[in-house]
């Protein structure tokens, strides 16, 4: 792919008539790179795969061509994938009606059969500009959240926010990249949002996990195989690799490659190039690797289930991801953003937060980390109908971890503050290593009070 075609930027056609294909490709194809699909479900493989910025879709598609239900869907699914996403829609001159209930569904605009190119060159124009103004609001929105956020990576913990800068310092290079972090710690996601701060973020981000993939298709699944390479190849095959070429490769759970793939991604990654399985021909592509995993590489390494030579060329640039135990004052605001979002996804308020509820979200160890943080708040704001979310519907593991009842001063609303600050100052503390003075002034108390809290509270 040439360096010119990857800044373009990126057409998704979908229409089950051939000749509609050609007829948009060919008007489209000067200023934008054009891909092509002939049903929701194939449109759907390339937005997962591909960095699409504007999608133009036929309403009427297979296999249900008798309604507008697939193109529908379709406007649905792109923008639950990448919300930034425009869709423009193909109507006849006698659908209006489907065409305005296409834009109460998200789409940017219609244009109607028969096709007048200068209009539909001038609407993907106009709707290719609304996503540039999209993803800028979303790039100024990160800028405003300075040392609290990265992409969508929500937090101020002191843990976090090491991870973050490093992470923001190199996003516009093409380093390699080694995250580790716990399962549901954000990896994918801050591989992701260093993709979008790249000047690669206009090429596509794929994501592999490695642990996803039978150990018998990984080789296929990332380096392509040729006709009849195997039984099943039919036919000739992209691998992850290709697709990803001018962008960024993801690949999560990296420890779990079998020996010879791991040969093989050495090799890619010391000289850029490989061949398909069952080719010959040597493929050179342009990509920045990131790898991840939920283990310690370096004890994978010595243990002998991971290559030496492989691991260091992974850890050129290497970014932990601290678990949820391990940066807790991030809870509460993580907690409120999970319940905002939850609520606005299934039409319902923006609930409030019961202090007992986010003092027991604060005992507990989250094994599961942000991922499963966010899924209890997803449930809450479902299950309590309640303006202010409480402890009804907590799972039983969760309530476990809460003081027996009878158990003196928490259960009070007096003991409950206390606790409060019990926990404030220790998370205080804790944030600048111990630092009284630093720890007052996040706090915004005098240093002082801070000590005879302190000697109050007996900590």
């Amino acid at each position: 792919m040439s360096k010119e075609h990857q800044l373009k930027e990126t057409v998704l056609v979908v229409d089950d008539d051939e000749a509609v294909r050609s007829a948009l490709v060919w008007t489209l194809n000067s200023d934008f790179r054009v891909l092509k699909a002939a049903s929701r479900a194939e449109a759907a493989r390339l937005l997962q795969q591909e960095k699409v910025d504007v999608v133009v879709s036929d309403l009427h598609l297979p296999p249900h061509v008798e309604d507008i239900s697939e193109g529908l869907a379709l406007i649905e699914a792109a923008r639950e994938i990448d919300p930034p996403v425009q869709v423009v829609v193909i109507t006849g001159s006698d659908s209006k009606r489907a065409a305005l209930e296409a834009v109460k569904r998200g789409a940017y605009g219609f244009f109607e059969k028969p096709l007048d190119a200068a209009e539909v060159l001038h609407i993907v124009n106009q709707a290719a500009r609304m996503r540039r103004l999209e993803l800028e609001n979303t790039r100024l929105k990160n800028e405003l959240l300075g040392a609290s956020g990265f992409g969508r990576l929500i937090g101020s913990s002191q843990s976090l926010e090491k991870t973050l800068k490093q992470a923001r310092a190199v996003a516009d290079t093409s380093a390699t990249v080694l995250i580790i972090g716990e399962n549901g710690t954000g990896k994918e996601m801050l591989a992701r949002a260093m993709h979008e701060e790249s000047q690669r973020a206009h090429a596509p981000f794929i994501a592999v996990s490695c642990a996803a993939l039978p150990e018998s298709l990984i080789e296929s699944e990332l380096f392509g195989h040729e006709k009849g390479a195997f039984t099943s190849a039919t036919h000739a095959r992209m691998g992850r690799f290709e697709l990803a070429n001018g962008g960024t490769l993801f690949l999560d759970e990296i420890v779990e490659l079998t020996p010879n793939v791991q040969v093989k991604l050495l090799r890619v990654l010391q000289e850029r190039s490989f061949e398909r399985v069952g080719g010959t021909k040597t493929l050179t592509v342009d990509i920045r690797l990131i790898a991840a995993s939920n283990r310690d590489l370096e004890t994978e390494v010595e243990g002998e289930n991971f290559r030496r030579d492989l691991f260091y060329r992974l850890n050129v640039v290497p970014l932990v991801l601290p678990p949820l135990r391990e940066r807790r004052e991030d809870i509460p605001g993580l907690a409120a953003h999970f319940a905002a979002k939850a609520a606005e996804k299934h039409g319902r308020a923006t609930p409030q937060l019961d202090p007992a509820l986010i003092d027991s979200l604060h005992e507990y160890d989250w094994p599961g980390n942000v991922r499963e943080l966010e899924n209890l708040m997803e449930r809450l704001v479902l299950l309590d109908r309640e303006p202010t979310l409480g402890l009804e519907f907590l799972p039983e593991k969760m309530l476990k971890v809460l003081p027996a009842p009878g158990v003196p001063s928490e259960t009070t609303f007096d003991g409950a503050m206390t606790a409060l600050k019990k926990r404030l100052i220790v998370c205080a503390l804790e944030a600048e290593g111990g630092n009284k003075v630093a720890a007052a002034k996040r706090l915004g108390i005098s240093r002082s009070y801070l000590h005879r809290l302190i000697s109050e509270f007996g900590l």
